[in-house]
């Protein structure tokens, strides 16, 4: 069951929902009343794939404005 916290109580106690999200608990956050993101366990989460790691491209990464997409 996902429990429903609010922005502020997460701010305060940011370090706890993130071990208890590491542990597969799943929260839903609202502001005012109204929810506004959820907080899952990574393997509820989409599956990322990678595109490029910047740390291949040169040893320490690089800077973004660097970078070229366009």
């Amino acid at each position: 069951m996902e429990k429903i916290i609010g922005l502020k109580e997460l701010r305060q106690n940011t370090k706890t929902y993130i071990k208890k999200a590491r542990s597969g608990k799943s929260f839903l956050v609202v502001q005012r009343s109204r929810p506004i993101f959820r907080i899952v366990p990574p393997e509820e989460a989409e599956v990322w794939e990678e595109v490029i790691d910047f740390a291949k491209v040169k040893k320490g990464g690089m800077a973004l404005k660097h970078l070229h997409l366009f």
